[in-house]
């Protein structure tokens, strides 16, 4: 899941529901497994499958509509438990972006954590992109990391979003935290050395 981050320019998945919580995203009968692989099959599980295993065709996931790897979520998005999970099926399924007017905390750090870029977006700006998705499926978003703005190319209209200076590094780099300790290895022993 460990992937370079710069500009990406995708069409959309719609998901225009508030308050979604993180047992939404991954049922806790999935929360079991210890390695991240296998999660993106089971993301939104309830709501994508009947329970014999069918897909729910009214489901935005199962609309070959919609596709891409940007989501576009309601307000309070992975709310509740703080369960990774739900960040592994998000990755999992090849999401790289998920933009929200708001996200839960441990979620938000979760989703950076696993290579995928939470986008805060204003109430208005994240209403104008569902309402372009509706006019137009196949229309594009443009998230651009270095520059920290995110654009519909529908409208033209974009906005900047914030992002802590170490993970937006991270991301640019491909870096996990241990990635990151390592490549300052000589640094810490230096400090290490000289502190003692």
């Amino acid at each position: 899941m460990k992937q370079k981050f710069d500009v990406i320019t995708s069409t959309c998945v719609p998901l225009p529901l508030e308050n979604v919580d993180t047992d939404q995203i991954i049922p806790a009968r999935f929360l079991k497994a210890t390695d991240k692989e296998g999660f993106g099959e089971n993301l939104f599980r309830d709501w994508r499958y009947n329970k014999d295993g069918s897909p729910k065709k009214d489901f935005v996931l199962n609309d070959p509509t919609y596709g891409g790897c940007i989501l576009v979520a309601g307000k309070n998005f992975g709310s509740g438990s703080s369960r990774e999970h739900a960040a592994w099926a998000i990755a999992g399924y090849g999401f790289r972006v998920v933009i929200s007017s708001f996200f839960a905390d441990i979620h938000k750090n979760n989703e950076l954590n696993n290579f995928v870029l939470p986008v805060v977006v204003s109430e208005s700006f994240l209403a104008e992109l569902f309402q372009s998705i509706n006019e137009n499926p196949k229309m594009e978003v443009k998230v651009d990391l270095p520059n920290q703005t995110v654009t519909n190319m529908a409208t033209g209209k974009s906005e900047r979003f914030e992002i802590n200076a170490y993970k937006k590094h991270c991301l640019i780099n491909g870096l996990d935290d241990i990635d990151y300790l390592i490549q300052n290895k000589d640094k810490i022993e230096k400090w290490e050395s000289q502190n003692k």
